[in-house]
């Protein structure tokens, strides 16, 4: 199990990751960023909360404990109106919330690259012991209402469906994930 992710410890890396989820949140062009921002599109403001993390992951990383603690803040506040939790040194590079409105991610919980959040999700412990989180691998993709609940691991590629709850690990990169509990959904091509 790939345990950890890569971490923002340089201002190279920062700019790098801010590039990339930039564009993610508001697209490429000048046109589209400025009509994004004058709306004040919910892309716009999921692209301050994830900018404001970032920013938090560099100064925290860096040893900067006055500008972690102020950053935090902001991003703190950004997340309580839009209903996004996630602590720093979480998520990695490219993830991508669709919607706000009550996405938490545990503290200990890793997140692989370029994964994608649809709202309504939980990414956390059973209660029993706070350190036990989830581990999702690179491009999971978790669906409206989803959650990921104790010490379990999401392979890469993996595509969790709306309201499933996921309890057990999956190892199987590329499965599809429904049901409560959720359970690998076996494609026609597989059942020959």
């Amino acid at each position: 199990m790939n345990e950890t992710i890569e971490i923002i410890n340089t201002r190279s890396t920062l700019k790098e990751w801010l590039k990339e989820e930039k564009s993610l949140y508001l697209g490429n062009t000048r046109k589209r960023r400025i009509k994004t921002f004058l709306l004040y599109d919910h892309d716009y403001v999921i692209w301050k909360f994830v900018h404001a993390l970032r920013i938090c992951e560099y100064h925290y990383n860096t040893g900067h404990r006055l500008r972690y603690v102020l950053w935090q803040n902001r991003k703190n506040h950004i997340g309580a109106k839009i209903g996004i939790t996630a602590w720093h040194n979480t998520l990695g590079k490219g993830v991508r919330f669709w919607h706000y409105g009550s996405v938490i991610i545990n503290g200990y919980s890793k997140i692989g690259t370029g994964c994608q959040f649809h709202g309504n999700n939980c990414i956390g412990n059973k209660g029993e012991n706070y350190i036990e989180a989830p581990v999702l691998g690179n491009r999971v993709k978790v669906g409206v209402g989803a959650k990921v609940l104790g010490n379990v691991y999401v392979a890469d590629d993996v595509k969790i469906g709306a309201n499933a709850v996921v309890v057990k690990s999956c190892y199987k990169k590329g499965a599809t994930l429904v049901g409560i509990p959720a359970r690998e959904v076996i494609k026609s091509e597989e059942r020959k």
